[in-house]
């Protein structure tokens, strides 16, 4: 998927969500998003808000990622290789985890 499109569907899917705040939600980039999801942050596939995308490469994976970090999302930036190439978003709750 190229910029436009994943910020096109990240956003479709945030108009969706009950928050508001951009600090409400988390943004990451991973090469394997569903793991990182479900596994490492806790998200639950069935009741949790999420949603990932694939970028054609690793550079607009990066590019999407700093977009949301500097609108307030919480993550960070710097992991990965260039097989990261996953975009993925979660409404951070009381049972994820951000810090993994």
């Amino acid at each position: 998927m190229t910029y436009s499109k994943i910020i096109e569907a990240i956003d479709a899917h945030l108009a969706k969500s009950s928050k508001q705040y951009y600090k409400d939600f988390y943004i990451g980039i991973a090469s394997d998003a569903r793991d990182r999801l479900f596994s490492d942050h806790g998200v639950d596939e069935k009741s949790d808000w999420w949603i990932y995308g694939t970028a054609d490469n690793d550079q607009i994976a990066r590019d999407v990622e700093r977009y949301y970090l500097d609108q307030g999302m919480l993550g960070g930036q710097g992991g990965g290789d260039e097989n990261t190439k996953m975009v993925y978003c979660y409404e951070v709750s009381e049972h994820t985890h951000e810090d993994r």
